[in-house]
């Protein structure tokens, strides 16, 4: 039984999004939900993300929706690597991740210190990938990025123990793209 999930994928700017409103952006929370909605049918209870601009708040947003939608029990909770890890982002976005903390069931740091190295990043994943039942990760091989990290860390559980790997490809937003384009034509 899935009860906790761990999301995370791309930061906007790994794949070209410079803005919230960008076509891609419902397309992506889209897929998030349609897996949401997969793991909610087999128990998911928490959805975890670290607070990572991109895939992470935009999963944040999809988890609000669900709450709203009925799906009462299932809860967020955002647990950063280190302290104030928004402390050199541009005005809005911190704005808008304060607002995702603001609804956020859960937050804590897995370091209760400001950032000092790359190993808190690395804790944070083990940390992560020890205390979950499932990835989600908007991800692909064919263009690495920041989520290859912790997909190898959940990888090496997985070899280990059942662990479940799930992916969103960007086939799978293709594909999503051009069912919403036919349901619109025929409209």
């Amino acid at each position: 039984m899935t009860k906790v999930a761990i999301i995370s994928g791309y930061k906007p700017y790994e794949i070209g999004i410079f803005k919230n409103d960008d076509p891609a952006v419902p397309i992506i929370k889209m897929a998030i939900k349609n897996q949401l909605l997969s793991l909610l049918d087999e128990g998911l209870e928490w959805v975890i993300i670290s607070g990572q601009l991109g895939t992470e708040l935009w999963a944040a947003e999809v988890v609000f929706d669900l709450q709203l939608e009925g799906f009462h029990d299932l809860q967020l909770a955002v647990i950063t690597p280190f302290l104030n890890q928004e402390d050199t982002w541009k005005e809005a976005n911190k704005e808008w991740y304060e607002s995702i903390l603001a609804q956020a069931d859960y937050i804590d740091s897995v370091s209760r210190k400001p950032y000092e190295k790359p190993w808190q990043f690395r804790l944070k994943n083990q940390f992560f990938v020890e205390k979950s039942d499932v990835l989600l990760l908007f991800y692909d091989s064919e263009k690495e990025g920041s989520p290859k990290y912790l997909y190898e860390e959940a990888k090496r559980k997985q070899e280990k123990s059942h662990y479940e790997i799930r992916f969103i490809s960007f086939d799978d937003l293709q594909v999503l793209a051009e069912e919403e384009q036919m349901k619109a034509s025929y409209e």
